[in-house]
């Protein structure tokens, strides 16, 4: 039987935490993660703050352990959409290749994809992708790369082989 991935989601929204607008996105990566067998252990609301992000994610990565945190919002234009710099303060390694491919699939869609500004990194054991804010933007992101992710987890965790050693 496959590891059970434990999951965070993060929903970094100053209008969400201050229950001016429903959280639909954070619901939504949680429900498509359950669907692929992973266990979200944590799902939290942030504002735009930087400082309280990266906090958040050393928390999940370093005390919590969880094997992924996925993150929502935050990753566009405005002053306060502060993610991707959070995430990268925190990260130890990147993995361009994540946010290459969600911005490629979205570009299919609409050419308002090269706008997104989100990153992927690693933090020890756990990987931290940046997704976009909108439900229909994370629909259409987390199912480009939900199909990769198990592997590359199996692979940081030392519970499967490296990328290249596949015959």
């Amino acid at each position: 039987m496959e590891k059970k991935w434990k999951a965070a989601v993060i929903t970094l929204s100053d209008k969400s935490y201050a229950g001016e607008r429903e959280d639909k996105s954070g619901p939504l990566i949680k429900e498509m993660l359950e669907t692929e067998d992973y266990e979200v252990t944590e799902q939290i609301l942030l504002p735009d703050e930087q400082e309280e992000i990266e906090k958040c994610l050393c928390k999940l990565c370093d005390e919590k352990r969880a094997d992924l945190v996925l993150t929502t919002g935050g990753t566009g234009f405005s002053m306060r959409d502060r993610t991707p710099e959070a995430t990268l303060a925190v990260g130890e390694r990147q993995v361009p290749g994540i946010a290459e491919a969600m911005r490629a699939a979205s570009l299919q869609i609409t050419p308002r994809a090269m706008l997104s500004r989100g990153v992927s990194v690693i933090r020890k054991r756990t990987l931290i992708v940046n997704l976009p804010g909108s439900p229909k933007a994370v629909r259409e992101n987390l199912a480009c790369i939900l199909p990769a992710l198990g592997h590359g987890l199996g692979i940081l965790s030392g519970s499967e082989g490296e990328c290249g050693n596949h015959v």
